[in-house]
């Protein structure tokens, strides 16, 4: 009953019982702010100038600058400009076929989810990044991260199930028109066809006469398809018996893995390069065909746990360790002319760290895969923006893992440089032949970044107590454990980019529009995977990767764009700096390093005419798919500038910010 003055008489005790806990957290969340204040002015040299920047700095200073990202901005962001509401039922729900929508357990579909957009970017893109220093790269990474990338990957993912679980193309015909969306058809199958093989690419030279990765890898298939019956058809929903019974199978292929390398039938595991994209392609096939929860989805799940078991194993040797980052804040490197990426910082670091901030391919992922898997709106501000932010803890990591090594020896694994050629541009190798004997293998003239990452995830294991003796093994783990990382995404592309094709081909044949005709599926799932497998065979990563970058990149604008055009015609016009923002910048960098390209490719193309063709052939994708996004944006524009809002009575009512924050 209320007393005289109106008030519950238990409302005095609830608020003094509150109030001490709401004191707690300001000073948990102002402390976490402060040590990311004071991380940030050590990496940037405002604090200590002149001594060694320590490798544990960049740990927290991601750290902290994510865990304030998602409490406040991804509140805010599923709140106020989103309004999720569980009252609205998703596609999964309303469409669900058993095949390719099916609602899944909230962590399951994360692990799949982030698996999916984990590929070779976050690892590959910042290790050979680092040419510039560790500097540029992290600043990107840790700001990108947060207000390019995970609003990217949000507002496509929230657009996509309120749409029917639809892809980005067609989200874009439905929200600007039917130019736009046939410019972004054409565009993302382009762009997916080269991320699919850059990523695709990046296994090959992982996996490559490495009998250990490549059965390690293997074994994932069958413990999948387990993980599926047994999680849908012998137990279902028993997600934790599936999960302990899946990550101990994965830990003994990961075992077995060193003994099959070193017994007779490593013979049968040592695969070529061209065997491992045929291999690969198979795979991606049968990936894309199988109904989602038999093995895709459970074999990303189980991915993700190796992922971030590895990941924090990488972040608990730092923390032990304490290294100093050898590599320079910023390298003579900055203006160009670098033996890893010819191109300077502008606009190159933009494009060679992909994933790890803000890449078009999660656009592809949040519009394809993940949005018919979603069972109630509440659980996208941990998937589609807390999985980016993750992944970009994963990018500082692989940065660190490259900055920990001695620059000459860093530049002497990631180019074809002598040791005279390296010392007379000030960067002298030091300790290669010794890395080379330690790991078993001659590390020199490995570019790529990916050897270069496996040294120095390889030296920081190295360091944990007991395993002084096994650097070898280290090695060929992180060589594996990269494969598996980017494999998980090879074969979620595929799908994304076979609902794509089935989406443009129902327009001329709608029997091919039906998720659910077989022949349909098998048709556009092979007319997939011989686009990008051709594409593997014919190319280089000194190719493939630049204009891989390019690409995903040029769709991460594209992505912005639309997500803009949905804010304003929900009328959250107010709310368009969110995504406004990162597109210009995405577009400005992206159409400025596509010119850089294709004037370097047409060159390459005169100083070595073997492989003219091969180079003018990607000057001209490369220009068709700016060309293309530049369609999008003008169709976008005259859209902006004429639409008339009708009104936004018929939105849902708005989530409050606590019931977001759960």
């Amino acid at each position: 009953m209320p007393g005289a003055n109106g008030i519950s008489p238990g409302a005095g005790a609830q608020g003094v019982g509150k109030s001490p806990m709401r004191a707690v957290k300001v000073i948990l969340w102002t402390a976490i702010a402060l040590c990311g204040a004071f991380a940030f002015a050590v990496i940037t040299r405002l604090v200590h100038p002149n001594e060694p920047v320590n490798a544990l700095w960049l740990v927290v200073a991601a750290a902290c600058t994510y865990i304030l990202a998602y409490r406040f901005y991804g509140a805010f962001l599923a709140a106020k400009v989103f309004a999720l509401d569980d009252r609205r039922p998703t596609p999964a729900i309303t469409r669900a076929d058993g095949r390719d929508f099916d609602a899944t357990n909230k962590w399951v579909l994360f692990g799949h989810h982030f698996a999916a957009i984990a590929g070779a970017g976050p690892l590959i893109g910042p290790v050979l990044a680092a040419q510039f220093g560790y500097l540029p790269g992290a600043l990107w990474i840790l700001i990108g991260a947060v207000f390019a990338g995970a609003v990217q990957d949000f507002v496509v993912l929230v657009a996509s199930v309120r749409r029917g679980g639809c892809s980005l193309a067609e989200i874009a015909k439905k929200e600007v028109g039917p130019v736009a969306g046939v410019s972004a058809s054409i565009a993302v199958l382009f762009i997916i066809t080269a991320a699919l093989a850059g990523l695709g690419m990046a296994v090959v030279n992982a996996l490559a006469h490495s009998p250990w990765g490549t059965f390690t890898i293997a074994c994932t298939i069958p413990i999948a398809l387990f993980m599926g019956l047994y999680l849908y058809k012998i137990r279902r929903g028993r997600v934790a018996e599936m999960t302990v019974i899946g990550v101990a199978l994965l830990l003994g292929a990961v075992v077995m893995g060193r003994v099959v390398a070193g017994s007779s039938l490593a013979g049968v595991f040592t695969l070529t390069r061209n065997q491992l994209v045929a291999a690969m392609a198979i795979y991606g096939f049968v990936a894309s065909v199988l109904p989602v929860w038999l093995l895709l989805c459970p074999r990303d799940y189980l991915s993700t746990y190796m992922k971030l078991s590895t990941i924090l194993l990488l972040a608990v040797g730092i923390i032990l360790l304490a290294p100093n980052l050898k590599m320079p804040a910023v390298t003579r490197f900055a203006h160009g002319d670098g033996p890893v990426i010819p191109g300077a910082l502008f606009p190159f670091l933009f494009i060679t760290i992909a994933c790890g901030a803000v890449s078009g391919f999660h656009a592809l992922v949040a519009s394809g895969t993940t949005p018919k898997m979603i069972s109630r709106e509440s659980e996208m501000r941990a998937i589609g923006f807390g999985a980016m932010l993750l992944e970009g803890f994963v990018s500082i990591m692989a940065l660190v893992a490259a900055g920990i090594l001695i620059p000459g020896d860093y530049f002497a694994i990631n180019s074809m440089l002598g040791a005279d050629q390296l010392t007379a541009l000030g960067f002298a190798p030091e300790r290669i032949r010794e890395l080379s004997q330690m790991v078993g293998t001659n590390v020199a003239n490995r570019p790529g970044g990916a050897v270069s990452l496996a040294v120095g995830m390889a030296s920081v294991f190295s360091t944990l107590p007991g395993m002084k003796h096994l650097m070898a093994y280290w090695y060929n783990f992180a060589l594996m454990f990269e494969a598996l990382f980017i494999l998980t995404t090879v074969d979620a592309g595929t799908r994304v980019a076979r609902f794509l094709l089935q989406e443009m081909g129902g327009y001329a044949y709608k029997p091919l529009g039906r998720h659910a005709w077989l022949p349909g599926t098998l048709l556009t799932s092979f007319l997939v995977v011989a686009a990008w497998s051709a594409l593997i065979y014919s190319g280089s990563i000194s190719t493939i990767w630049p204009m891989f970058g390019v690409a995903n990149q040029l769709l991460a604008a594209v992505a912005l764009t639309v997500g803009t055009t949905v804010l304003i015609k929900l009328g959250k016009a107010r709310y368009t700096p969110i995504t406004l923002a990162p597109m210009l910048f995405m577009f400005t960098t992206t159409l400025t390093a596509s010119y850089q390209l294709i004037g370097r490719f047409w060159r390459q193309a005169k100083l070595e005419p073997g492989s003219a063709l091969t180079y003018r052939l990607d000057a001209i994708l490369v220009g068709a798919m700016a060309c293309l996004a530049v369609v999008v944006l003008i169709d976008s524009l005259v859209k902006w500038l004429t639409f008339r809002p009708a009104g936004t009575a018929d939105l849902a009512p708005a989530a409050t910010e606590t019931e977001a924050a759960s």
